[in-house]
């Protein structure tokens, strides 16, 4: 099927109106109207190859929110109108261990991403969500139980909601702990949020004083602006659990100094120089650890968008045409947003 897209053709060449083709929909096949896509800051390093390996064309999005407009014959998920969603995964190979444990995320023989992945499909790689439909397998299709009027704002949910709320629920976000979130950007707003309605206390992590209050806004019970030495010192082993969401190259130990015995400092930010080693005498003293988290299955992500739609929250955005896209990018390395970008889809038709 010709879909109309918005995407790149080099590396040093803005995104532009192109036709691409999607499959016509296979037994298990969901086909979606794409009604928003979030803007990933993956999205900009990927399209302006950044990140090694871009494939183009390159279509980036994989925040995608849109209405079911065909179903293939074996499918039971799904039907004709439903409101749905699509994240960073649309496929894996669904019988490796983590697999079979909804773990998708870490599957052992590869999974394939929503863009810049390789497939049988045309051009031979999956080309993403900055376009009028795409075609899933049901699997990787989720449910979305949001009031009609918050879908927007659902879409980024796909991705920094998945990527903040699965290291939460892992490591035990809730009443009685005291969670920190290092960076209030489109991850961290989210960390905020989802560590504020699971119970826990939580302080924000902020370079500039001048965003105290709007984290405070967000739900964070305390506010620290990490280079003010006497505001950090105040918390040394005080947190159980810090999620750092910050992915530029920076000191760890200013952070693993904060927490308590057992605690973790979970990374999700990747930079794209390496972070300074860390000091081993600080875990090595206090049993503490540094780990990593990288999105979620499609089981937890299910889980985190009916525990958002329960709890009203979504992300905070700023809806743009696609025709804005590059000036959006422009903007976003300049962390020019609060907190995230969304395409309004129906740009796409005047593109």
């Amino acid at each position: 099927m010709a879909t109309k897209a918005y995407g790149a053709t080099a590396a040093d060449q803005p995104l532009e109106p192109i036709t691409i083709e999607r499959r016509e929909p296979g037994p298990r096949d969901v086909q979606i109207a794409i009604a928003y896509c979030g803007v990933c800051h993956s999205d900009l390093h990927q399209v302006r190859a950044e990140w090694e390996g871009t494939l183009y064309p390159c279509v980036p999005g994989h925040e995608i929110v849109g209405h079911v407009t065909a179903v293939g014959g074996e499918v039971t998920r799904h039907k004709v109108g439903d409101t749905v969603g699509v994240g960073c995964l649309v496929q894996s190979c669904q019988h490796c261990g983590s697999c079979a444990e909804g773990l998708e995320q870490y599957c052992e023989n590869g999974f394939t991403l929503t863009y810049n992945s390789p497939t049988a499909d045309a051009p031979g790689h999956t080309l993403g969500g900055y376009s009028e439909q795409i075609v899933v397998d049901e699997k990787f299709v989720l449910k979305i139980n949001h009031a009609d009027e918050d879908l927007a704002a659902v879409a980024p949910l796909l991705c920094a909601g998945i990527t903040t709320y699965s290291p939460l629920k892992h490591w035990g976000a809730g009443p009685g702990k005291k969670v920190g979130i290092v960076g209030i950007g489109g991850l961290g707003h989210m960390g905020i949020k989802i560590a504020h309605a699971l119970g826990a206390h939580v302080v924000a992590f902020t370079t500039s004083a001048s965003k105290r209050q709007d984290a405070l806004d967000l739900g964070a019970d305390e506010v620290v602006v990490s280079r003010e030495a006497d505001e950090m010192a105040a918390h040394v082993g005080s947190f159980d659990m810090i999620l750092d969401t910050v992915a530029a190259s920076h000191n760890l130990d200013d952070f693993t100094s904060l927490l308590k015995r057992d605690g973790t400092l979970v990374l999700i930010g990747v930079p794209e120089h390496p972070h300074p080693t860390p000091n081993v005498g600080t875990l090595v003293f206090g049993r503490r650890s540094i780990a990593g988290s990288l999105i979620g299955g499609l089981p937890e992500t299910q889980e985190m968008l009916d525990f958002c739609a329960e709890h009203g929250i979504t992300a905070t955005i700023e809806m743009i045409d696609i025709a804005e896209i590059d000036t959006a990018y422009d903007r976003m390395q300049r962390s020019d947003v609060k907190y995230r970008f969304v395409i309004d889809g129906r740009s796409l038709a005047n593109a």
